[in-house]
């Protein structure tokens, strides 16, 4: 099992990852360094890894940031987690998700699917975030993530590397920079990208907890009202992830007392069928969240590459995403693995070939992301509409009726090799 620094060890006790210090310099030199413990950071260094090339993760936090609920992985997610070789662990703790329910806010079903009906091949789970990145995390060597130790400063550097300078004063020149700092990514706003656009709903989220085992079978329950929508889903026998999407013209104000964000989701669907809010109830306040819902639109040719000499985005970082089609995560995961399966065997051929490999990342990684970001845009637009008729339009001919789950599913198809892994 991984331990981690608290900081950076000093020059005189170099870990395994600090290999090459500058003579009579105090830069430290990396060959890779990824900024950001989230699942981006945590699941390329993973990568790195299996494939044998070392990285140091720096993380700004004095942990891991376990807090939050939990989020939905589909078909493609597990394909990656499955080549990182830990698909098998996780699973074993959380339920399979065998289908869907559409429901009116008065608990009338509008249509159900079952996912191995649309696709065979589908598998849906609810993981905790706190599990995934404990369980990534645990794949590193000892050292491998350096906590407290946020980001100062970026600039190029002599030999095409990039220089870090951290709020702790420690400097280091890498070689790759991988920028996995997510939505508010210093990595990203020094490589030109913009704040990520509001778009004018936010989300309320928690975790119900049934210490005697949770009733509802492993679905998920989709629940429309007018400007409001809702999901609960079962992810363990003992937890229920939900949540509450709600219009706001402004993301307001931040909330730090959580039992008052309880309090103003109970107040949004008080005149709702009582299921989801006996789901609350039995919710921590602890584990509530309240979330402005943000993306960044990549247009070609306006928006910055994802490269730039040796500094690349991922995730978040890049293509902050809302959460309509359950692929903030997934997506992330595959950024992961497409980036070291080209960028692992260029690091041996020096920076001209690093940059065609990190060009070639983006290239592959655009024309996925950049429909998804869109699409899921477009869907949660729709699905927060309040027009009375355009809901009963929704609720009596698009849902019962139109929908079909397949192509709506095609995005989840992802093909990922085994990174088969090779000592380091």
């Amino acid at each position: 099992m991984a331990v981690f620094s608290s900081s950076f060890l000093p020059l005189h006790c170099a870990s395994l990852h600090q290999r090459t210090i500058s003579a009579g310099s105090d830069i430290r030199k990396e060959e890779v360094v990824i900024v950001g413990a989230g699942i981006a950071g945590l699941s390329t260094a993973v990568s790195l890894h299996r494939l044998g090339v070392r990285s140091v993760v720096l993380e700004q936090a004095e942990s891991l940031r376990t807090g939050g609920t939990s989020l939905t992985l589909f078909k493609n997610g597990w394909k990656v987690l499955d080549a990182m070789g830990v698909g098998d662990e996780l699973r074993s703790q959380y339920l399979e998700i065998l289908g869907i329910v559409i429901k009116t806010e008065n608990g009338r079903v509008l249509r159900a699917f079952t996912f191995k009906d649309e696709d065979q091949t589908q598998e849906v789970r609810a993981v905790e975030r706190r599990t995934l990145l404990e369980t990534l995390a645990k794949q590193l060597p000892i050292d491998s993530i350096s906590f407290s130790s946020k980001l100062a400063n970026i600039q190029k550097h002599e030999n095409d590397e990039t220089l870090l300078q951290l709020v702790n004063g420690t400097r280091i020149s890498s070689k790759v920079v991988i920028g996995c700092d997510g939505i508010r990514s210093s990595v990203a706003k020094w490589m030109g990208f913009s704040e990520p656009k509001y778009v004018g709903y936010c989300a309320f989220r928690g975790l119900g907890e049934y210490p005697d085992g949770q009733p509802y079978e492993p679905r998920v329950n989709y629940i429309y009202g007018r400007g409001i929508r809702a999901a609960y889903v079962p992810v363990s026998p003992t937890k229920v992830y939900w949540f509450v999407c709600f219009n706001s013209p402004t993301p307001g104000p931040k909330i730090t007392d959580q039992s008052e964000l309880k309090k103003q989701t109970k107040e949004l669907i008080k005149n709702w069928d009582s299921e989801l809010v006996n789901i609350i109830d039995a919710t921590p306040d602890d584990t509530v969240i309240r979330t402005p819902l943000v993306d960044r639109w990549l247009w070609p040719g306006l928006s910055p590459n994802a490269s730039s000499g040796g500094a690349v985005v991922v995730g978040d970082a890049w293509h902050p995403m809302t959460p309509n089609l359950g692929q903030g995560a997934c997506c992330a995961l595959e950024d992961a693995v497409v980036l070291v399966q080209k960028l692992a065997p260029a690091l041996k051929a020096g920076p001209m070939v690093v940059d065609s490999a990190l060009k070639a990342y983006q290239n592959e990684r655009w024309q996925r992301i950049f429909p998804l970001t869109v699409r899921a845009n477009v869907t949660g637009a729709i699905l927060q509409l309040e027009n009375p008729l355009v809901c009963s339009l929704r609720d009596n001919l698009l849902v019962p009726k139109l929908i079909r789950l397949g192509p709506m599913m095609e995005h989840t198809n992802f093909e990922c090799a085994p990174l088969l892994q090779t000592k380091i």
